[in-house]
């Protein structure tokens, strides 16, 4: 089994009201280098067999129709993670 991840996120010109509480959130507890807050979605898919382009484009249509809202949200990645759950350089 092999897992899809898909990160969606609130188009550019639309206010992000988490993000903005996020935001002053880590203000207020010291943290003072950030200057801004998006807050997104992160869905994790088990498909069967390997990914292929074939599933990652399947999972992509999929994503634009179900997983967002195309009026408010971008489709901002569909990749494949390897089974630990951890890709390089996330840590």
């Amino acid at each position: 089994m092999a897992r899809v991840v898909v990160e969606v996120m609130p188009k550019p010109e639309i206010l992000d009201p988490q993000g903005k509480a996020i935001s002053s959130g880590l203000t207020r507890l010291g943290f003072d280098g950030f200057t801004d807050v998006r807050q997104g979605k992160r869905f994790e898919l088990t498909v069967e067999g390997e990914v292929t382009d074939a599933v990652l484009t399947e999972v992509r249509d999929a994503a634009e129709k179900l997983l967002s809202n195309p009026v408010i949200e971008n489709v901002v990645s569909v990749r494949a993670e390897e089974d630990s759950g951890t890709e390089a350089g996330a840590r």
